[in-house]
């Protein structure tokens, strides 16, 4: 496959939430929650952000890092599961807020947790094909979980932005891989507030063996052993899954270090595999074998190897806010704000 990452970039809300504040609300264990899920935190979107402005941040920070021209986008997808407009495009928005219209292709792409990854491989499809010269894949939510559910403890917000290109590439994409079947575990109707699941369920016909089979065959086609990879980002729901799947693949802690954000961010959705690749990359060096595999609910799987290149090593990483001060920093809120911004107060009309 003759095209790769050429910049990335990311961004997460700075507010934060614990599961024992929200376990305090509803008179339940928060703390060990917390701990049964591997979640600690969560980001909170403000008011003023949603999926547009998260991704938008997100792009113009990959935009400055790799110097590139909005001009030159031929290609800008936007995934996710919460797009501010049940009709009205979030892509024409980030377009035209980063200065990459009117000459390009865009589109909203909702596939569950795994919009992101679709578009990635979209985006590798028309540059590969030299219709475009770079293509723009997103992953970005703000999802919500309905108040008291165990989805509360998790559902969280951010995103990343992936440039696609031939030119300057920072990590080649040798092999691309999907694992698509009908597995209805998690799902939310028109008009409905929050998303349902199927709890126990999500966990090992769902995720499991999907991100399982996916990762298998990748490895199969590559012709690679987890031994192989120096990092590894599964899908991550919570931070107990993608631990539980990368040891029964044979991966160990070191090579899942990096990749794994959500204890400290919680389930950004769209994001949450992008975001895990995005801090990869901030410490990643050239020459380095990486696996991301991500999940959607009632959607499937798609798999990346990828290997970093020698451009890594001059790309400007220090530019912009590395993942990590995400994961480290941020400003806890107790759940009457977080009630208050998420919007889980409805007065009644007069």
């Amino acid at each position: 496959m003759e095209a790769g990452i050429v910049s990335y970039g990311a961004y997460v809300p700075r507010y934060r939430i614990t599961p024992a504040e929200i376990g305090k609300v509803w008179g339940t264990d928060g703390v060990g929650m917390g701990k049964n899920l591997n979640v600690h935190r969560k980001s909170v979107p403000s008011p003023d952000e949603d999926t547009i402005t998260i991704s938008t941040e997100a792009l113009r920070l990959a935009l400055a890092r790799g110097g590139i021209d909005p001009q030159t986008i031929g290609a800008l997808y936007v995934g996710s599961e919460s797009h501010p407009y049940a009709v009205k495009p979030t892509a024409t928005v980030v377009a035209q807020a980063v200065g990459a219209t009117p000459f390009l292709t865009a589109a909203d792409f909702e596939f569950a947790c795994k919009a992101g990854t679709a578009a990635i491989q979209t985006c590798l499809g028309l540059v590969g094909a030299g219709m475009i010269r770079y293509g723009v894949a997103i992953g970005s939510d703000t999802s919500q979980g309905a108040p008291g559910d165990a989805l509360e403890y998790s559902a969280s917000a951010g995103g990343a932005a992936f440039v696609l290109g031939r030119e300057h590439v920072i990590a080649k994409v040798h092999h691309t891989v999907s694992y698509t079947t009908d597995t209805p575990d998690f799902w939310r109707r028109e008009g409905q507030r929050y998303p349902s699941h199927g709890g126990r369920f999500t966990g090992e016909p769902a995720y499991f063996r999907h991100v399982t089979e996916c990762a298998q065959k990748i490895m199969e086609v590559a012709g690679t052993e987890a031994k192989n990879y120096a990092h590894v980002v599964f899908h991550q729901p919570n931070g107990k899954f993608p631990q539980r799947v990368g040891k029964t693949l044979g991966f160990n802690e070191t090579q899942m270090r990096y990749g794994l954000v959500t204890p400290y961010i919680g389930n950004t959705y769209s994001g949450a595999a992008l975001i895990g690749l995005a801090n990869v990359l901030d410490h990643a060096g050239p020459g380095e074998r990486i696996l991301v595999v991500g999940y959607g609910s009632g959607a499937g799987s798609d798999a990346f190897d990828l290997v970093t290149t020698d451009e890594l090593g001059t790309f400007p990483r220090d530019l912009g806010r590395p993942v990590q001060e995400f994961l480290d920093k941020g400003q806890e809120i107790p759940y009457s704000i977080y009630a208050k911004f998420r919007g889980k107060i409805h007065m009644g009309e007069n």
